[in-house]
């Protein structure tokens, strides 16, 4: 029974051992940790870098994999960056930190990208921790406007029309692009904090991130980031998981889950109202008792929605008091 046992253990520990990933990270990733052999200079060698082999070995023993050794190697690795997420969230007011959900299909060069970076960007000046998806699009928007905290109007317009003339992830110089930049501005003052998953490999993980918990099990990636943001949701044009991230806050809140409400924010009045009408029906669910405790508002101004975040804050040091 020992020597059986003690095999066992031996296969384990082999098997973890022999992951192209470290199963007991003891701090978040970084752009450096998650790019680690990536020159810019030589696009092909995108592919050996940490994160795509850690992908391509996701994609190797499946998204769902039924080899349980695989699934140890997956859970533990996910725990341990959990547990650095949380020492990292520790250090904040938790109403200080703020989500912004949104598709990544949006384009650098769409206006609301643009919006969200201000939004971010101001948000974090003031003392917000930023959180986002970690991927392309609001996500990237996200990140970006927090790195560009505690620059000028000049630098901040400079680094987004570079942005914004590589606008796709399928325009060759995309990631280069976002490397440069963080090159050209680096950050050292202000942090944000993104938590992308390896289910959405094909999505680049935005390098404008400070500290990165990136996971293998989205379901708890898609949780946390709602869970965490007490500062409020910034809900930007996206598609069905943005929707669904509406509906999943919308019942936290409803049922005061972790205490009280948080502000829920709409960005785009033509997208929320015409193209995709799901405020419309949240105010109508939350007129007929439905719903409740939902703190909406519906907004096209950057200014309107950081606002809202600095009155819930002050509200809640108020009540505090």
């Amino acid at each position: 029974m020992i020597e059986r046992k003690t095999h066992q253990a031996q296969r384990i520990a082999d098997y973890l051992e022999a992951v192209p990933f470290v199963v007991d990270p003891h701090e978040l990733y970084s752009t450096q940790t998650l790019y680690a052999g990536l020159d810019i200079t030589r696009p092909e060698s995108f592919e050996q870098c940490y994160d795509q082999r850690v992908y391509q070995h996701f994609l190797a023993q499946g998204k769902v994999t039924d080899n349980p050794l695989e699934s140890l190697a997956r859970n533990l690795h996910d725990f341990c960056i959990m547990q650095s997420a949380k020492r990292l969230l520790a250090q904040w007011d938790k109403c200080k930190v703020v989500a912004v959900m949104g598709g990544n299909a949006m384009r650098r060069d769409d206006a609301s990208y643009a919006k969200i970076a201000r939004i971010s960007k101001r948000l974090t000046e003031l003392g917000s921790l930023m959180v986002s998806g970690g991927g392309s699009g609001a996500m990237e928007a996200t990140g970006f406007g927090a790195w560009m905290a505690g620059r000028s109007e000049e630098e901040f317009a400079e680094a987004l029309a570079r942005l914004v003339a590589v606008p796709t992830q399928q325009d060759p110089d995309y990631l280069q692009t976002s490397l440069s930049i963080i090159q050209d501005y680096p950050q050292s003052k202000y942090i944000n904090l993104s938590i992308p998953t390896w289910l959405y490999g094909h999505e680049w993980t935005s390098p404008f991130a400070t500290h990165i918990a990136k996971l293998f099990e989205n379901s708890v990636r898609e949780d946390t980031l709602l869970t965490i943001a007490y500062g409020g949701i910034i809900y930007a044009p996206g598609r069905a998981g943005t929707i669904q991230e509406v509906f999943q806050e919308a019942v936290q809140n409803h049922y005061l889950t972790f205490g009280f409400a948080s502000p829920m924010i709409f960005l785009d009045t033509e997208f929320w109202t015409k193209t995709t009408p799901f405020y419309p029906l949240l105010t109508d669910l939350l007129e007929k008792g439905i719903y409740k405790n939902l703190l909406l508002s519906l907004t096209d101004d950057p200014d309107a929605v950081v606002n809202t975040i600095l009155q819930f804050q002050e509200s809640i040091e108020k009540a505090g008091e």
